[in-house]
């Protein structure tokens, strides 16, 4: 099974190394270089981990900040997930192999009248 990405964003610890600490001072520099943010946009691209991110303002935020892309995102293996019980097309739950329980599975009680 392949491994999963994922990444982290370093824009805001980037700019810190480079003198730039608030995100007003990104957006005059953007505009230089034909990305047209609002101060929203230009916020939540330093605060947060962007999804998607087109290729100029990337390049644009490299030129800016004299740095590599690498130094921007940094990819990381995803976060483990949960096997989760699925129900069968039976209604009935899924059986101990596929739950990662192997073979030690215990046997269902049956309750019998008197």
């Amino acid at each position: 099974m392949a491994r999963k990405l994922d990444y982290r964003w370093h824009l805001r610890e980037v700019m810190a190394t480079r003198g730039m600490f608030s995100t007003t001072d990104l957006r005059p520099l953007l505009a230089e270089r034909g990305i047209d943010l609002s101060p929203s946009q230009t916020y939540r691209l330093v605060v947060e981990r962007p999804e998607r991110l087109s290729l100029k303002t990337l390049m644009a935020l490299i030129d800016i900040l004299g740095c590599s892309m690498d130094e921007l995102i940094e990819p990381v293996a995803a976060a483990g997930t949960r096997h989760r019980r699925s129900a069968t097309a039976d209604g009935g739950m899924a059986s101990g192999k596929d739950c990662g329980l192997g073979g030690s599975r215990p046997k269902r009680a049956r309750i019998v009248p008197e």
